[in-house]
């Protein structure tokens, strides 16, 4: 699909989409729960549907009426004694990476297989620390699927975090429930936020683990029990900062307010605020309600490293500010549904934008603006989302090719920025 964007104005209300990182967590930790769990305000994202559907082949009862969504968890003897069974885990690297430990609890061989762009993502990770800790995994050469048997009995493993926090938010979901107590010795571990937001979301269902101030050593009591939940599910940050730099490059004087957001989120993406302010827009928070209005915008330096996910908005802001912008965290790229970093170079580039990478380090020489043009998607839904933001600092109209692929993270990103953009 092939959406045309040609937006002049922009200013309104419009409420963030849930997080399918809190949701797919809510997921699992409703899975492994006794009893039944309900999440509010829930996500229909692929990603979450994918969720869904691995908790569903796992043994889970799950009830949609359309407002909220039931899950009662797996049976405990299901836990020990369940058949071989396959599963999917959709384009989805957290459903893929969190659901392999979960499934190494189970006492049978259970394959986690992926589609799309997620065959070509790396999950080689996994074996190891999953092998340390009593069970059986394998993959296809580092990529999926992943096989694995359990049962997972705890012990001490080694995990490489520098690539994804992932992995560890899978074993740190699964371990509880293991027979023994366990230790993680964590190297280099990216994105901590979204590591306290697991932990987070595990303590709300009634299981616990600690860590050390450094987020180099987690421990985990075995024989815990997660306990059923009525959980809201957080408003996307990652979502809603597209939204936020729309309404910091769009007109002046035609804020935009987007609500359903915590500002004491563990949700690393909450950073696009310090990066609005860093680039000049002005940028107001109330009781879950942010306010973003272009000001006098200009060239900013940003560490993105624990916040990857925000490259494609910090692209489209920094397009619309005058000089030489310095985003950080370039390498964190590449293991996404595209590759991020060329995506947004030679996507953008066909809009007239000047954006170079070498190294860890990414520069956006900014001219006040783009020029219209055609771009492809590659599939990757944050750079369909950032070419439809950026569009709002173009000259004439943008064509989006591969539109469709915003289903993965927002299946109403257009028809929500169409709720504050104007053309």
């Amino acid at each position: 699909m092939t959406r045309s964007i040609a937006y002049r104005e922009v200013g309104g209300r419009v409420r963030a989409p849930a997080s399918k990182s809190s949701m797919q967590r809510a997921i699992a930790c409703a899975l492994l729960a006794d009893g039944a769990s309900i999440l509010r305000s829930p996500s229909r994202s692929a990603d979450c549907l994918a969720a869904l559907g691995a908790a569903g082949a796992l043994g889970a009862e799950i009830d949609d009426d359309g407002n909220l969504i039931s899950i009662r968890g797996a049976p405990r003897d299901s836990l020990r004694g369940a058949k071989g069974r396959s599963l999917s885990c959709g384009e989805s690297g957290l459903c893929i990476r969190m659901f392999s430990p979960i499934a190494a609890l189970f006492g049978a061989g259970i394959e986690l297989g992926a589609e799309g762009s997620l065959r070509r993502r790396p999950v080689g990770m996994i074996a190891q620390p999953l092998i340390e800790l009593g069970a059986a995994c394998e993959t296809a050469s580092g990529f999926p699927p992943v096989r694995v048997r359990g049962p997972l009995r705890g012990g001490r493993a080694r995990v490489d975090g520098r690539t994804s926090s992932q992995l560890l938010t899978g074993l740190l979901i699964a371990l509880p429930l293991a027979e023994l107590d366990s230790e993680l010795e964590v190297e280099g571990l990216a994105s901590r936020g979204y590591v306290d937001l697991t932990l987070d979301t595990m303590r709300a269902f009634g299981a616990a683990a600690r860590r050390d101030e450094g987020y180099a050593l987690f421990g985990v009591k075995g024989g815990q029990t997660y306990r059923a939940t009525d959980f809201t599910v957080e408003g996307d940050w990652s979502g809603a900062a597209f939204l936020l730099v729309a309404g910091a490059i769009g007109s002046p004087g035609s804020p935009v307010v987007v609500s359903g957001l915590d500002a004491a989120s563990s949700q690393p993406d909450r950073a696009i605020t310090d990066a609005l302010r860093a680039a000049g827009a002005e940028i107001g928070e109330a009781d879950g309600t942010l306010t973003a209005s272009r000001g006098r915008l200009e060239a900013f330096d940003f560490d993105a490293t624990d916040c990857p996910d925000l490259f494609p908005p910090l692209v489209a802001l920094a397009a619309a500010c005058a000089g030489e912008t310095r985003l950080r965290g370039a390498l964190r790229l590449k293991g996404k549904e595209s590759d991020r970093a060329a995506a947004l170079s030679e996507e953008f580039g066909k809009l007239g934008a000047d954006i170079g990478v070498e190294g860890d380090l990414m520069t956006v020489r900014g001219r006040g603006g783009l020029r219209g043009g055609r771009v492809d998607s590659r599939g990757d839904h944050r750079i369909a989302m950032a070419a439809a933001t950026a569009a709002l600092s173009c000259d004439a109209p943008v064509e989006i090719a591969g539109a469709e692929c915003v289903a993965k993270s927002w299946p109403s990103f257009f028809e929500d920025l169409a709720a504050i953009a104007r053309r």
